[in-house]
């Protein structure tokens, strides 16, 4: 049995591989490291997700023969303009894993799985910050998201940067005390900040790591550090800016739209700062619904898919139901 829709969800860390029948169900899936065109190239990105796709269709003892599926959709993060998009789309058609296709770019496949409809706001951060919004009537408004060059400010790997620098200032004596300075040194293990500079600037600590940082910016600004949480608070009013931009821009201020946030930061910060977001996401929107949600974005990917193919409500609804976290 063909699948009928080869779902891809690409993130900058992880990709995800969903198979999935014309009736919602999951016959394989499949994960392997972030493969985002932007980071390892078109031909790079094609290589690894079909790699990735074959071995979920050995999962399921289904022949690795072309065409995998009758839909491939496909949602990666570093697709944020149409001539990201193109080289991708030419590139998997050439592949023939399947008769129609659709690329695009991962935070709507979020705001596809964890919204009721595909409509609203969906807002992720995780190494990143990115936002977009689909309104009743179709339109669309996104960002580029591509850092500080699109004017973002954001994303697990920049809050994890600012926990160090105020840390280090603290040390040296260039900025104020912070309960960030005894917090980052223990996490890297060394005797002083000093120490991890020299280990960042000379490769022996993995940049990477800094990332790492971000859940405990949250925990020392809960613990009350004044300067842990003026960054939250930026972080808060970013999160709340992108959203209310996008509100906006798809005249849905004055409806009920569902404001979706998700991705690893967002679905960690706690009830207070979620309950901030929300509060100022109001003042935008009175009627909005703003929720977290724990839920991968390959199965939005696979909603998509099955949209375009015409599958019966039921099997979107079966779909969510087999996908639920616990």
């Amino acid at each position: 049995m063909r699948p009928a829709v080869v779902a891809i969800d690409g993130g900058n860390s992880k990709t995800e591989v969903l198979l999935v029948s014309r009736d919602g169900q999951v016959l394989a899936q499949s994960r392997g490291p972030g493969a985002s065109p932007q980071n390892v190239g078109v031909a790079g990105c094609v290589m690894a997700l079909e790699s990735l796709v074959v071995e979920a269709l050995a999962s399921a003892g289904l022949p690795a023969e072309r065409p995998y599926g009758v839909h491939t959709s496909a949602y990666l993060a570093g697709l944020d303009f149409p001539r990201e998009e193109e080289p991708l789309r030419e590139a998997l058609l050439a592949r023939g894993w399947s008769t129609t296709l659709e690329v695009g770019n991962d935070v709507l496949a979020l705001l596809r799985a964890g919204s009721s409809d595909g409509t609203g706001v969906a807002v992720v951060c995780g190494a990143g910050i990115n936002g977009a919004g689909v309104g009743p009537d179709g339109r669309v408004h996104r960002f580029p998201a591509l850092g500080r060059v699109s004017g973002d400010w954001g994303g697990g790997y920049r809050l994890g940067e600012e926990a160090l620098w105020w840390a280090v200032r603290a040390e040296d004596g260039r900025g104020p005390r912070t309960e960030l300075q005894t917090a980052v040194v223990g996490f890297f293990g060394l005797p002083t900040l000093l120490d991890v500079v020299q280990g960042l600037h000379f490769g022996e600590i993995d940049s990477a790591s800094i990332h790492g940082l971000c859940p405990l910016l949250f925990e020392v600004a809960a613990d009350g550090d004044e300067v842990a949480q003026q960054v939250v608070t930026r972080f808060v009013e970013e999160v709340s800016v992108l959203v209310a931009v996008i509100l906006r821009r798809l005249d849905l201020t004055g409806s009920a739209p569902e404001v979706i946030l998700g991705g690893g930061v967002l679905t960690g910060v706690g009830a207070p700062v979620i309950a901030e977001i929300e509060r100022r996401c109001l003042k935008v929107a009175p009627l909005a619904e703003v929720r977290v949600v724990d839920v991968n974005p390959v199965v939005g990917a696979a909603l998509f898919g099955l949209d375009a193919l015409g599958a019966p409500a039921s099997a979107k609804a079966a779909l969510k139901a087999a996908t639920q976290r616990a």
